[in-house]
């Protein structure tokens, strides 16, 4: 039935029996669970019916897409660009609802208010909730791209919140008080020296003796790790495969933060392209910074594909990647929510390997964390090292994590997560430098767990040495302002997390930031070895003095054995020899911490952004290579 105001019926490109036949089943695999899947069945004349659809939508041109499912239902396609919504309507049924669900409520004409929406799918799934609200109601067609560019405007003020405010003030870091923290950080430098100078030895000691603690405690965290490792290698079992039909399988939603990338149309979409999931069940959403003229060019040249789309994020009070990633949540289309790097390139069966896993398993996971390696390992010793400890992270330390029942705190990238769970949890803190990490401690506060899976995403390490230290400063700035804002209320974090998870958070989080700050301490005992006067000469006993020395020799055996093992694991045997060379590298992340520390008084919420495309692939035994570079736009230089 056709529309009852003026309004102008773009022909329908297609006949009618083709419009007919492109199917838009309902499907309730969205919740996806076991018993989800288990209900989720099918008529085979359904199924049948369902796969001829979508081979019949896969080969039609998008822009015709609207066009077909209008002349199928019998309606008319509606630019809500040219011909705004009337916005009392849309407050009516609500900003968030409209965000939701997809649809905006446009006019009202003769009685009957039409409601915009890319299918009849999207119409469907709120046409009680409507009619009780408007009373008749009625479906017309709107492209996916004009659906996202009119909702930005109509609800610009909840996406603008949403943004940055969709987490809880008790869980967010943006009542961090630079002033307050400079104040504090000064007292605690003031205080510290005058002990020195006081109490020199007496300080000294303690210092060192909290300093070699934490080092013990941090090792014996990963030699556990490593164990299980080893327990888990000989036992391994492969999680079984669920086969749900094409037609169940839930959409996922990749969020793809970019800024100042100049090859969107290239190496980014052939790399995400060779995922293996069906193009109309993947949602890949390209978020850009409304500022960001470069990346903006470079979309303008490229030709997207269906199933990848921009999503421009306005500018706020700050600008920072999980703000943009907030932003677009309110436009993702599945119930899986995913994030990737510009530069990352997944394993091809990843998704499927993410909605298997999920599928498997209860709502109390909620998030699914794969394993990131590099592929320009062999660039130049940074990128080596890099890659050990990269190893090390996500193949040893990580899984150690969720075998011990800790909070894991999670990886930037390669994350998938339940979209109810991560709206309901606020999403990423928009103000916290580490937002990852953050999100890792409040999904186990809250009672949901993360898996790591087997699955791996390269990427491109950043192998030079003061961007190296730039990028590391922001990640120990971000864990220093996670572990003060979660430690606000030390006893409610005990209840939330129970007494072996919070002092996994101490270790972790408060161990990591002191061995960093604290490592030149522990460097001056080299001092002794080769005469030097040290503050501790005459205080130590010769039996103190070598355990000390055991225990530091222990620390380093078991460090190069991990990093040993996880590159082994990894499949990068020649790396091997380069895991004792960490010794000379993680002096650089002692210089990013102090860079950090300072920054939590000056510029708690910079964003210290890493350039890309800097290094090409490597392989072992071929001479590194850089990617040519071209001048960056001016607003984009640093």
């Amino acid at each position: 039935m056709g529309l009852v105001f003026q309004t102008r019926r773009r022909p329908a490109p297609v006949s009618q029996d083709l419009a007919r036949r492109v199917a838009q089943p309902f499907s309730i695999a969205d919740a996806l669970t076991p018993e989800g899947v288990l209900a989720n069945k099918r008529p085979a004349r359904a199924d049948r019916q369902t796969r001829e659809a979508r081979a019949l939508t896969s080969v039609l041109p998008t822009h015709t897409l609207p066009d077909v499912e209008a002349a199928r239902i019998g309606t008319s396609c509606i630019d809500p660009l040219k011909t705004p919504p009337d916005p009392r309507l849309v407050a009516q049924f609500g900003s968030d609802l409209c965000l939701k669900h997809r649809v905006i409520p446009w006019r009202n004409v003769s009685g009957r208010v039409t409601v915009l929406a890319t299918s009849s799918q999207h119409f469907l799934r709120v046409h009680d909730a409507l009619t009780v609200i408007y009373g008749p109601v009625h479906l017309a067609i709107v492209s996916g791209d004009d659906l996202d560019a009119a909702l930005s405007r109509l609800c610009h003020k909840r996406l603008m919140e949403n943004a940055e405010f969709r987490t809880a003030d008790t869980e967010s870091c943006r009542n961090w008080d630079a002033r307050k923290a400079s104040c504090i950080g000064g007292a605690v430098l003031l205080i510290a020296l005058t002990c020195m100078i006081v109490w020199p030895q007496t300080s000294f000691l303690l210092l060192c003796g909290w300093a070699v603690f934490t080092l013990m405690l941090s090792t014996l965290l990963k030699a556990v790790s490593a164990f299980f490792h080893l327990i888990e290698d000989k036992h391994r079992t492969v999680d079984r495969i669920i086969r749900i039909p094409p037609e169940d399988l839930p959409v996922v939603t990749i969020l793809l933060p970019l800024y100042r990338e100049r090859d969107v149309a290239g190496a980014l979409v052939k790399r995400i392209s060779r995922l293996d999931y069906p193009a109309d069940k993947l949602d890949v959403c390209l978020v850009l910074e409304a500022d960001d003229q470069t990346t903006h060019k470079a979309l303008a040249n490229a030709t997207l594909p269906t199933w990848m789309r921009a999503i421009r994020v306005p500018l706020g009070a700050l600008q920072t990647k999980p703000r943009a990633m907030n932003y677009a949540m309110s436009f993702a289309k599945g119930s899986i929510v995913g994030v990737y790097d510009a530069e990352d390139a997944p394993d091809p069966d990843q998704i499927r390997k993410v909605v298997n896993r999920f599928a498997q398993r209860g709502p109390e996971v909620a998030c699914l964390q794969g394993r990131l390696d590099f592929y320009n390992a062999h660039s130049n010793w940074l990128a080596r090292c890099f890659t050990v400890e990269y190893a090390t992270w996500f193949r040893v330390m990580l899984p150690g994590l969720e075998r011990l029942g800790l909070a894991i705190p999670l990886g930037g990238t390669t994350l998938f997560f339940r979209r109810d769970i991560l709206e309901k949890l606020g999403g990423w803190d928009a103000h916290n430098v580490t937002e990852d990490a953050d999100l890792g401690i409040r999904l186990t506060r809250h009672g949901y767990r993360t898996e790591i899976i087997d699955t791996v995403t390269q990427e491109e390490a950043n192998a030079r040495a003061w961007p190296w230290v730039k990028q590391r400063s922001r990640w120990l700035k971000g864990y220093a302002i996670t572990y003060v804002v979660h430690m606000r209320n030390p006893v409610q974090l005990w209840r939330d997390l129970g007494a072996w998870r919070f002092f996994g958070v101490q270790v972790l989080f408060g161990g990591t930031i002191s061995q960093f700050l604290l490592a030149p301490l522990l460097w001056s005992f080299w001092l002794m070895l080769i005469g030097i006067p040290h503050p501790l000469d005459g205080v130590l006993s010769q039996p103190v003095a070598i355990g000390l020395a055991c225990a530091f020799l222990l620390s380093e055996v078991i460090g190069i054995s991990v990093s040993a093992l996880a590159v082994a694991t990894a499949k990068k045997p020649e790396l091997v020899k380069w895991a004792p060379t960490l010794h000379f590298y993680f002096p650089l992340a002692a210089l990013a911490a102090y860079k950090g520390v300072f920054e939590l008084a000056t510029k708690p919420f910079y964003w210290d952004k890493t350039s890309h495309g800097i290094f090409a692939p490597t392989t072992a035994g071929q001479p590194p290579t850089r990617l040519p570079q071209q001048p960056l736009h001016p607003i984009a230089a640093e």
